[in-house]
């Protein structure tokens, strides 16, 4: 098992918060060479997926059972959005190498803490109509 525990579970952040956090794992059936932390960005929706690692760490040669705090400090850009064909959305991710066990957490990463929505007709959009 591997998780993931932000502080005071926040998962909204603007640009150049600090992301603090615990990955905890234990009872991974295979030895481990390491587990990566990862702060990535991502799309969803139609087309392709896009992914890109912002940060990480890595821990190596872990103990079957353990934890670790950890900090990344919120990205600059890209926003998290939501438009009506795609999404941008960012995540912590845990991955233990070589199970390939993982967990994941979605954030939100945009000014005033709040995810822009592109599409019209939303009381929270903070943007004009678009094609996304």
């Amino acid at each position: 098992m591997i998780s993931i525990q932000l502080e005071n579970n926040q998962q909204v952040f603007q640009p150049g918060d600090t992301i603090t956090g615990i990955v905890r794992w234990k009872n991974l059936h295979t030895p481990l060479d390491r587990v990566e932390l990862r702060l990535i960005w991502f799309t969803r929706g139609k087309g392709n997926l896009d992914v890109g690692v912002h940060d990480s760490r890595t821990f190596e040669h872990p103990l079957e059972s353990d934890q670790q705090e950890f900090h990344f400090v919120a990205p600059e850009e890209p926003y998290s959005f939501s438009g009506k064909l795609i999404s941008l959305i960012w995540a912590i991710e845990a991955i233990a190498f070589p199970s390939q066990e993982a967990a994941q957490v979605e954030i939100v990463v945009a000014p005033e803490g709040k995810e822009i929505l592109l599409h019209l007709g939303d009381a929270q959009s903070t943007a004009s109509s678009s094609s996304f």
